[in-house]
């Protein structure tokens, strides 16, 4: 699906991560997964020059998956893991390295057990009823087709897209380009996009 050719702005912007991770204007993401590595979950995000803007490391724990996504000096931003007992398939993300409760971000689940399309609740850390989702994923995982909107379900806040190139496949990487935009908080898209990532994947796995 390719991004809409306007992009109107939240009004007050979208803040999750940093206000740091704002701007005024649309910004263009590449996310490269590295296939085939020895290092699990290595995912490295770049922008429409192809400078690096994040980084994911993998980091196995007991039973639990972690990622850290990093920004470009390799400073963890956000930490995430997948729950242990969770009917949804549901991940936490916390602040920095932290897998305290009290640095809880947001959790994101799948909005039902049987899915044909995906489909993914998104929750800020201080909503802990849970009774209405603050953002939600739509869209087709298979096809790299992916609409991130706001609670309201209405406003677009960023899309994914494949990105298909000879090299990509040549070098075994998975490759989509993720549109944020403007004033939305580009390392939260990050986030749900890795997150969106290691469910499917975990699902093909099991297939």
């Amino acid at each position: 699906m390719a991004a809409q050719s306007s992009y109107p702005p939240p009004a007050n912007g979208i803040t999750v991560v940093s206000p740091h991770f704002l701007a005024p204007y649309p910004v263009d993401l590449t996310i490269v997964k590295k296939l085939l590595t020895l290092s699990d979950g290595n995912f490295a995000v770049t922008d429409v020059n192809g400078n690096v803007m994040f980084k994911v490391k993998g980091k196995h724990i007991s039973l639990r998956d972690r990622r850290v996504l990093l920004d470009a000096a390799g400073n963890p931003i956000l930490s995430f893991q997948k729950k242990l007992i969770s009917v949804h398939n549901r991940w936490v993300v916390f602040r920095g390295d932290s897998s305290d409760s009290k640095d809880l971000i947001f959790t994101a689940k799948q909005s039902s057990l049987i899915q044909l399309k995906t489909s993914l609740d998104v929750f800020l850390g201080y909503n802990d009823k849970e009774n209405v989702c603050d953002f939600k994923v739509k869209g087709s995982w298979f096809d790299r087709s992916c609409t991130i909107y706001a609670g309201d379900g209405a406003t677009i806040i960023a899309q994914m897209h494949k990105k298909h190139t000879v090299q990509s496949i040549a070098l075994g990487k998975d490759t989509f380009s993720v549109t944020v935009y403007p004033n939305v908080d580009y390392a939260f898209i990050v986030a749900l996009v890795v997150i969106l990532h290691e469910i499917n994947e975990e699902k093909t796995d099991v297939e």
